[in-house]
């Protein structure tokens, strides 16, 4: 996800989104201020949570990028 996504609290908020969905995987920062999750979960649960991402009352997402990955059978949702 690109915009202004860090220091504001924007990974928590991304847990608390896939946790609320019951989707499985992980978020972290990456060095180039962008923020990158994995997450696996029922399409239309997936499909939900990556509409909600703008919804962040003081992160801007400019832009997510999704493409489909391996499935890794992650067990909860942790912020790395």
């Amino acid at each position: 996800m690109e915009g202004r996504v860090q220091g504001v609290g924007f990974r928590w908020f991304v847990r608390e989104r896939a946790e609320a969905l019951g989707l499985a995987g992980w978020v972290r920062n990456r060095e180039d201020g962008t923020v990158e999750a994995e997450v696996e979960g029922d399409r239309r649960a997936v499909e939900g949570f990556i509409e909600s991402l703008r919804d962040h009352p003081t992160a801007r997402v400019d832009r997510v990028v999704s493409r489909p990955v391996a499935v890794r059978s992650e067990a909860g949702f942790t912020i790395r």
